[in-house]
């Protein structure tokens, strides 16, 4: 990605217009997918999104550049997993109040910090663990009344199965952002957004002999919205971090739950729970006590570096 020259205000507005269309497409397929397959779902998500995308490109002369790779299997691999992750997340918005998927999706860079720990052997000390545990303690607080409701036999066992899959959703999303990150070192950021609308798309087309449905022309439609609104968010969200630092922009993610309340209250007569929202206000908190660290740890790694030799 080349950098531009640092804007925060602008940075900041990019990201909230991501954040804002990412729910508005939430909130289309939830509209839409009752009684659609999740594969199906996927299917439009992705293939609509490669519309504004591509025509970006294109604009900008970067389409056929953006389609060279020497890691195909890399981006086959970072798709297959980016789309399970959505099929387990749209089951689950399918299936929850809006507000409570936006906020047990926001484990996904909890356990992030795990599998980078555990897998890419990166060094988080005492209090990004400690943060990471009082997430997880948020995320149990939302997710325990539904996860209950499997004893009551049979009742509420689809809002039981929704949060054990947005949960799956946000582990296997945690998965690709460590793919992603693997991938950045040698790809360009356009090949890799362009690259995980193809392979997803084909990988959800995969599953057409498993039950996909004759849509309405009104589930086609606000289907096709919510991939088309998937693009474009994914390219103010990527233009956002070339004005200024991931830490300055990614606490405005979390101004989704207050659009997901809103939408779902107003929509679909979502009343939050209590549990939901002193959940939520747990897993927030320590999401924005995790980019604070890294922020005030990448300013120690930079000043060490200049302080550092020519000779090492």
């Amino acid at each position: 990605m080349e950098f531009a020259e640092q804007q925060p205000m602008k940075a900041i507005f990019l990201k909230v217009s991501s954040v804002v269309i990412f729910v508005c497409m939430s909130t289309l397929i939830k509209a839409a997918g009752e009684g659609i397959a999740t594969g199906q779902i996927t299917f439009y998500r992705s293939a609509f999104a490669m519309v504004p995308i591509m025509a970006w490109l294109a604009v900008r002369g970067e389409l056929v550049d953006s389609f060279r790779t020497n890691n195909v299997l890399g981006h086959l691999g970072r798709g297959f997993i980016g789309i399970l992750a959505m099929s387990f997340g749209f089951y689950g918005l399918l299936h929850l109040p809006l507000p409570e998927a936006i906020a047990i999706g926001y484990a996904m860079p909890l356990i992030a910090v795990m599998i980078a720990a555990l897998f890419l052997k990166e060094t988080v000390g005492l209090y990004r663990w400690s943060a990471v545990l009082v997430g997880l303690v948020g995320v149990g607080v939302i997710t325990w009344p539904r996860l209950t409701l499997l004893e009551q036999g049979g009742v509420g066992t689809a809002e039981a199965l929704g949060a054990m899959a947005v949960l799956t959703s946000a582990t296997l999303g945690a998965v690709a952002m460590v793919l992603v990150r693997r991938l950045v070192q040698t790809e360009k950021t356009p090949t890799i957004v362009l690259y995980f609308s193809l392979s997803a798309s084909i990988f959800s087309l995969a599953t057409l002999p498993l039950g996909w449905v004759d849509l309405s022309g009104r589930a086609l439609l606000l289907l096709a919205l919510a991939g088309f609104c998937g693009g474009v968010a994914q390219l103010l969200l990527t233009a956002s971090y070339r004005y200024a630092d991931v830490s300055t922009i990614a606490p405005f993610e979390y101004t989704s739950i207050l659009l997901g309340l809103g939408f779902g209250y107003l929509l679909f007569d979502d009343v939050p729970t209590l549990a939901m929202l002193a959940g939520t206000v747990i897993v927030v908190s320590a999401g924005i006590f995790i980019i604070i660290r890294e922020h005030r740890l990448g300013l120690r790694r930079k000043a060490a570096r200049r302080h550092v030799t020519p000779q090492g």
